[in-house]
């Protein structure tokens, strides 16, 4: 991880009030908050039970944000997402009612639960920022931002996510059980009230949207891109790759870096964000070769293989 002074002054109140629900998740808690001021979407694969939905709804309270929760069932419809239009006998007109896609923080539950078809609404509106209804198309409320949960543990009765929504998410993370000594805190603070009952917010949905828009401004040197870039193009030169990143992925890990480095109060990235960032934003972009599952070769393990070679600028380089 990069090594920093300090965090942004306003994200650390933001953290710190997170983890005073979310114990021994602060690397969740960074790349969550990484994720959503670089304008992207969280994929958390883990097992039940692990704090997902907990933080979904911390972060939401701490920027006073609306959140929505949507339980992907094989029965749910697009219009369940995106929200239908009815007909109002009275106006004679129809009226259209919003769907919980239009919140700001929005919790996509066990999302390969669901049909492919009610799966691509969401990946427009991820994509789009907006939501196609009886020929109309309505833009989202802004923060919009998702994290999408599925169970690595149960596959019967589920739908893999094509590898064209995998590469909507800026980043895919796992959160893992907590330490034995986590666990005895996490008791201790919910042996009678859960502490998100107690959270407020520490930041508006205004303040949140002028940050992202500073994150934009955050520098990347020329031999940093090229970093970013020569990591990307050895994904694709991987014998036991079908299909490395796309240039998607090299967009996303740029944003990432900068979100990150603005994270830790500096105006430019690191070399080191770069590194530390690649193997949660490239790794699931990437499709192996029947050999390369025969071998039991992983995005994450290539990503590693590639970090290890690949030449790291040097601050004489890019300052």
């Amino acid at each position: 991880m990069t090594e920093a002074v300090a965090y942004n002054k306003r994200i650390e109140n933001v953290i710190h009030n997170i983890n005073k629900v979310m114990i021994g998740k602060e690397e969740a808690v960074t790349l969550s908050l990484v994720a959503l001021l670089a304008k992207g979407h969280v994929l958390l694969e883990d097992v039940p039970g692990v704090g997902k939905t907990m933080l979904v709804r911390t972060l939401a309270k701490s920027l006073d944000c609306d959140f929505k929760r949507i339980q992907f069932t094989p029965d749910l419809l697009p219009s369940d997402v995106t929200g239908v239009s009815i007909y109002n006998p009275k106006e004679m007109e129809f009226e259209f009612r919003g769907g919980p896609i239009l919140g700001n923080i929005i919790l996509a539950d066990e999302i390969n639960r669901t049909s492919p078809k009610t799966q691509s609404a969401l990946l427009e509106a991820m994509e789009e920022n907006s939501v196609s209804v009886d020929g109309r198309t309505i833009p989202l409320n802004q923060p919009f931002f998702v994290m999408a949960t599925q169970n690595p543990i149960e596959y019967e009765g589920t739908y893999p996510l094509p590898e064209a929504q995998l590469d909507r998410f800026i980043l895919k993370l796992k959160m893992g059980y907590p330490t034995f000594g986590e666990e005895l805190e996490l008791l201790e603070k919910t042996s009678k009230n859960h502490p998100i009952e107690n959270i407020q917010a520490v930041m508006s949905r205004e303040e949140l949207i002028q940050i992202q828009e500073e994150v934009n401004e955050v520098y990347i040197d020329q031999t940093i891109q090229s970093y970013i870039v020569s990591i990307v193009n050895r994904t694709r030169e991987n014998p036991s790759t079908y299909l490395g990143v796309s240039p998607r992925g090299s967009i996303a890990l740029m944003k990432a870096a900068k979100a990150y480095a603005y994270i830790y109060g500096r105006d430019y990235i690191l070399p080191d964000d770069v590194k530390y960032l690649a193997p949660h934003v490239l790794a699931h972009r990437m499709i192996m070769t029947s050999e390369g599952k025969y071998n039991g070769d992983t995005g994450e393990e290539i990503i590693d293989s590639i970090l290890r070679t690949a030449h790291i600028p040097v601050r004489r380089e890019f300052s």
